[in-house]
């Protein structure tokens, strides 16, 4: 009899450039990003925080917004079908009053929010930044936060997605957890000059929740904002070992995941089983 051979999920993390405010251009990499990592047997990829439009592009939040039924979700969705591939829709501005597909946090205002499509391109989640940044900058201001927390299957793990600043708060995982989570997708743009910041809380998500934490960050300056996100996309296993990571240049971060890792982790260090409340 053959050995058995265990269930993987490839994952390609796309570290695109993005640029301030520029769309369509912002776009058109996400979609060679996605070409790519199916050429190189992606499963799943994944984009970055506000790709569309950049984190620290503040002023053009409203004019960039779009609804979860625009342009920008539309031709990702065709892309995760035409390359047979899931797709995390790192995250865009959601304009909530033009929605029509899905419940909103409120009637009006703008989002921070990703979108899974599976390989079919049928909408599998989408997810709201909860936490919304405060210090030295806008989106607290211009955004409104989100509430629901949804989970999806793919290739044998059950997928929860947060969003950047979402990092310094475990309790949000832990929650994800709870509802069965396994492997955490984290569109940020994390800037200079928190690096130690952003390795360490991941690293920490991964190791707490014995859950295998993508963290998927753009690459690029902001110049009005004087601000350089820090690049260094990575995959962490449950253990909280590096599985692939990029420096800050764009890339294609690339790893094979496991779930029966994920149970045989649990199983010998049974950590999450002795939590009292």
């Amino acid at each position: 009899m053959a050995d058995h051979e265990p269930a993987r999920l490839t994952i390609a993390l796309a570290q695109i450039e993005v640029e301030p405010a520029a769309v369509a251009g912002n776009r058109e990499r996400a979609l060679e990003a996605i070409a790519a990592a199916a050429e190189r047997g992606a499963d799943l990829v994944a984009l970055p925080e506000l790709f569309s439009v950049g984190y620290f592009a503040f002023e053009e939040y409203e004019r960039a917004a779009e609804p979860l039924e625009g342009e920008t979700l539309s031709a990702l969705q065709t892309a995760a079908t035409e390359h047979d591939v899931a797709v995390l829709a790192g995250t865009i501005v959601e304009d909530l009053a033009a929605t029509e597909t899905a419940p909103t946090p409120a009637d009006e205002g703008l989002a921070n929010t990703a979108v899974l499509f599976d390989a079919s391109g049928e909408r599998r989640l989408v997810f709201r930044k909860h936490h919304l940044f405060g210090y030295d900058s806008s989106e607290s201001e211009l955004l409104v936060p989100g509430e629901r927390l949804e989970t999806a299957d793919v290739g044998g793990f059950t997928v929860g997605v947060t969003t950047c600043y979402d990092l310094r708060f475990p309790e949000l995982f832990r929650r994800y957890v709870d509802a069965g989570v396994d492997l955490f997708l984290v569109p940020s743009a994390w800037p200079y000059p928190r690096v130690d910041h952003w390795e360490t809380l991941s690293r920490a998500r991964a190791i707490e929740n014995q859950s295998y934490v993508a963290t998927i960050n753009g690459s690029g300056q902001f110049p009005d904002a004087d601000a350089t996100l820090l690049g260094r996309s990575t995959v962490y296993d449950p253990w909280g070992v590096t599985l692939a990571s990029s420096g800050d240049d764009p890339s294609l971060v690339t790893a094979d995941l496991e779930p029966e890792r994920v149970e045989r982790i649990r199983d010998d260090f049974p950590a999450l089983t002795d939590r009292r409340e």
